[in-house]
């Protein structure tokens, strides 16, 4: 039994970074490797890396995904974006130009009936919603002015910042949550991990021989969701669509030296590892379920899993895999595909923080009691780490 109060710890809420640096690879940064805590600048992180490390981040960008509609008594309806229902690719979702349908988080959602239109707040002749499935949170958005979904949604959209900040969203936001290596839009959150990096940063890792690496996973408002259970086990755990090239698993393959940039990039590396465990036995579903890990047989190494998931590929003439993951990484799992993390500093008793342990063990604590002395800033817009796998 994993116990979440046995990952709480106290956090001001002036240790939490409202705002980003004016430089962002200007923020702190904590090196942890063999129980040995180093602090340096985050533009300096190439001196902490050999040089023929992989570094692997996310490339998913972050979507105005906030939505606001009236009805006609005038109460307001706020609608989230979560996942793509149809069409149900995200490229396809974006190209649209009439209609789609999203699952979605629904504020105030009492008021709005099933099959009842509403009307977006500020512009009601651009876009009207329809409220399809109330258990199931799915909303269809329709408009007329036959244009693409997401040009529509850069204009009406809002970028849904997260809770914890505690305040609205400005228009600074729109580039400073947003890595400057993101590509793929879906997400409504940022890969937080990798807002430290600059082009500066890059083309010295580049220059000193680093290989950079890109996965795509959508990350979804649930990696917000607090744990209520004390059983961690039993925490709903939300689901997140990743996409990975043929490419990028050559990459994996070739390379035993993988950092991942940011927890979404370990959560994809461990489980396409799972998908080729999968893929070995016959199965094809594409999903990785929250305690998979703790059922299944770990009978592959790395690359042996790999080459399944590529073997699959190439028979199916497939360049980019698709699929999901509910994976739940908690402090007992060892981490298969990477012998290091660049990380934010996460909320108390949260999912984030409980993979960290499967990094670094119970050391986690003293990390975190060391970069709450020396005034490190907590959570999105804060500082960075580098964690190497005990």
């Amino acid at each position: 039994m994993i116990r979440k109060s046995d990952f709480n710890f106290p956090l001001a809420d002036e240790q939490i970074a409202k705002y980003p640096l004016a430089k962002r690879d200007e923020s702190k940064l904590l090196v942890y490797q063999k129980g040995i805590s180093t602090h340096s600048v985050f533009k300096n992180i190439g001196d902490f890396l050999d040089s023929d490390t992989l570094l692997v981040m996310n490339n998913a960008k972050v979507i105005p995904a906030r939505l606001y509609f009236k009805r006609d008594s005038g109460a307001t309806i706020e609608v989230l974006l979560l996942e793509p229902i149809f069409p149900a690719s995200y490229e396809a979702i974006f190209n649209a130009t009439l209609s789609c349908r999203w699952k979605c988080i629904i504020g105030n959602s009492k008021k709005w009936k099933n099959n009842e239109v509403i009307l977006l707040a500020e512009n009601p002749s651009i876009m009207g919603a329809r409220l399809i499935d109330r258990d199931e949170r799915i909303v269809e958005l329709f408009w007329t002015s036959g244009e693409s979904f997401t040009h529509l949604l850069d204009i009406i959209g809002e970028l849904p910042l997260p809770p914890y900040l505690n305040r609205d969203t400005e228009p600074s936001d729109a580039q400073t949550y947003q890595t400057v290596f993101a590509k793929n839009a879906g997400s409504v959150a940022a890969p937080t991990a990798g807002l430290h990096f600059t082009n500066r940063v890059l083309s010295v890792l580049k220059a000193k021989g680093v290989v950079l690496g890109e996965v795509t996973l959508h990350v979804g408002a649930g990696t917000f969701l607090p744990v209520k259970e004390d059983n961690v086990m039993d925490h709903d755990m939300h689901r997140e669509h990743f996409e990975i090239t043929q490419a990028t698993l050559d990459l994996l393959m070739s390379k035993s030296k993988r950092v991942c940039v940011g927890t979404t990039s370990m959560r994809v590396l461990e489980s396409i590892y799972w998908i080729g465990v999968q893929l070995s036995k016959g199965d094809t579903k594409m999903m990785v379920d929250k305690l998979e890990p703790y059922a299944a047989s770990a009978h592959l190494t790395y690359n042996e899993s790999l080459k399944e998931v590529k073997r699959y590929m190439e028979l199916n003439a497939i360049d980019t895999l698709q699929a999901a993951t509910e994976i739940l990484i908690l402090p007992h799992y060892k981490p298969k595909s990477c012998i290091g993390l660049v990380t934010n500093f996460h909320l108390p008793e949260s999912t984030l923080l409980m993979l960290i342990a499967s990094v670094v063990g119970e050391n986690w604590r003293n990390i975190y009691e060391e970069a709450q002395s020396h005034n490190f800033r907590f959570l999105s817009y804060g500082d960075s780490s580098l964690l190497f796998v005990d």
